[in-house]
């Protein structure tokens, strides 16, 4: 399992597709969105968000959103994050406000891909980041893939019917 970061223009490919076929716009539905703020420690010299930390808020998007759905995972299924594809759009300065959005992009049997968009809470027109994730649902006592579990599977389904 790989994790790929890249910069690029804006393109429908990052948009995702969803499980009922459509595409997961930016107009659809979100999954869930993240209020976080910029900490200092999360600058760099350059006095903006240093790149890794975009990968930190997304998975605190994940952690809140999971923790909204119940039973996401067991002893003998976890998710893990598979690979990753972001596309910087303009640098974050401190302080900032931010909305992670997360979208439903894509049900497979055990994995879910989820859209992302970092935009600024007080303008959301203002997008620092987007792209997506791939989760896998895994045994980890063997490592092998395992079904996504229904609960996951319901909450992703319900959003991408709607887009």
């Amino acid at each position: 399992m790989s994790t790929r970061t890249r910069t690029s223009t804006p393109s429908a490919a990052a948009e995702g597709t969803t499980a009922a076929g459509g595409v997961a716009t930016e107009g659809s539905a979100p999954l869930f969105v993240a209020s976080l703020g910029v900490r200092w420690r999360d600058l760099d010299a350059f006095n903006h968000v240093n790149n890794a930390n975009y990968l930190t808020y997304l998975e605190e998007a994940r952690l809140q959103w999971l923790q909204q759905v119940r039973d996401w995972f067991s002893e003998e299924s976890m998710p893990v994050l598979a690979a990753s594809e972001l596309q910087y759009r303009q640098p974050i300065a401190w302080p900032a406000s931010l909305h992670v959005e997360l979208r439903c992009a894509r049900l497979g049997t055990s994995s879910m891909t989820l859209a992302h968009r970092i935009v600024d809470a007080d303008d959301p027109s203002r997008l620092y980041c987007d792209g997506h994730v791939v989760m896998v649902w895994m045994n980890p006592a063997t490592g092998k893939p395992v079904p996504l579990p229904a609960a996951i599977r319901e909450a992703g389904a319900v959003v991408a019917a709607t887009t």
